[in-house]
């Protein structure tokens, strides 16, 4: 149906012009004519002369004027209708508003292996006290999805699959798809609690003209398997809903080298060591537990938390009227300044209230998520050193 629309939005504009249309092609050549309409996945096209299809010079009267030929639509460049470019046709654009959250934003565009796609992005994130540019900042985020990228650049991935690999995109850049699967869209920063703002990424693919190639019962894409084109090749909607991507779900880097998909059986013990900077606002510890896990802790180490209180240990500064009557201006406002804290981030991207971890805590944890830990305070600029926090898993 959608090709019969085109083939007559094609007639309409072919039918108040006389040979003023053209058809370049990937082979350098230009094909003037009258484009005629788009028919059994091919364009028409009313040549003006043979001399003018092979060389793209004006015909002379009579020179074979109005022989009909037909042209794949991968073989050609673009098409002009008396100078009206047809690029719309043949590329799909979609605007995605990316914000910085739990979840990676699904861009709604589905990508095929070696489809080429490039993005563009502009906006402003502010997260803290930095204005953040789809550029990045000049620092780096050790936690981040790609740490040793700028921070706050916009990355890619193609699949909700957590191996999949990222793509750095920054201000703009053209990729080609290493899989089958939809594109998602995020920012390069492990803390996500402080932002506001969005870039705007605008995102456009050439859109496919070739045969489609249907999956096998496995789920793979059978190059064997050639049918019809497909239908849906000027649709501009989603084709499909698309499984959440959390941010920090099935890290690559994960020390336990699990993912969600593994057996609780396999699971067994884990254990691993951490760094909480004395600066943590929320320390990604690579850690994925599951509802009833047993998670002990202990950490040691000093940190400063801020010139008024000092040198601390895990469990915070001991004393004070904040130990008395809180300070609600906290994360946890019943510890002191410097306290280890934890907090848990479900895979359906909810996190949970901020807990004491201090220098030993054992928790079940309540639901499946991702483990953070952050330093009690509420002026992180000031602060410096690190705990050093053992994490072990039953």
């Amino acid at each position: 149906m959608r090709r019969i629309i085109l083939a007559l939005m094609l007639v309409v504009l072919a039918a108040g012009v006389a040979a003023a249309d053209a058809v370049y092609l990937r082979d350098g050549r230009v094909v003037r004519g009258t484009v005629l309409g788009f028919i059994g996945g091919r364009f028409a096209v009313r040549i003006v002369g043979t001399g003018a299809a092979s060389t793209g010079r004006t015909a002379r009267p009579g020179e074979d004027d109005g022989e009909i030929q037909f042209f794949r639509a991968r073989d050609i460049e673009r098409v002009e209708i008396d100078g009206r470019s047809l690029e719309d046709a043949r590329f799909e654009t979609r605007t995605v508003e990316v914000t910085l959250g739990p979840n990676w934003i699904d861009s709604g565009v589905d990508l095929r292996r070696g489809e080429r796609v490039s993005v563009n992005a502009s906006g402003t994130i502010t997260a803290g006290r930095s204005r953040i540019m789809p550029g990045g900042l000049r620092s780096t985020d050790p936690n981040a999805p790609l740490p040793r990228a700028a921070e706050g650049v916009l990355i890619g991935a193609i699949s909700d699959d957590p191996r999949a690999p990222i793509v750095e995109i920054g201000i703009g850049r053209e990729f080609q798809a290493d899989r089958d699967g939809r594109l998602y869209l995020t920012v390069n920063r492990s803390n996500y609690t402080d932002a506001r703002g969005s870039f705007t990424a605008r995102v456009r693919r050439e859109r496919d003209f070739g045969p489609v190639r249907r999956n096998d019962t496995a789920g793979n894409r059978d190059p064997n398997s050639v049918e019809e084109e497909d239908d849906n090749i000027f649709s501009t909607t989603p084709s499909r809903p698309a499984r959440t991507r959390p941010r920090s779900q099935g890290n690559p880097n994960d020390p336990f080298g699990t993912t969600p998909d593994d057996n609780d059986a396999d699971r067994g013990t884990r254990e691993l060591t951490v760094e909480v900077p004395g600066n943590s606002q929320g320390t990604d510890t690579g850690v994925e537990v599951r509802t009833g896990d047993r998670v002990t802790i202990s950490a040691t180490g000093t940190i400063v938390a801020g010139q008024r209180v000092g040198s601390v240990s895990p469990n915070g500064r001991q004393g004070g009227s904040s130990a008395v009557f809180g300070n609600p201006r906290y994360p946890f406002p019943q510890a002191g300044a410097g306290a280890l804290l934890g907090v848990l981030r479900t895979t359906g991207g909810q996190q949970s209230q901020p807990f004491l971890v201090g220098a030993q805590s054992i928790f079940t944890a309540p639901a499946d998520g991702r483990f953070y830990l952050l330093i009690n305070d509420d002026n992180y600029g000031d602060n410096s050193g690190a705990f050093i926090v053992r994490i072990r898993i039953n």
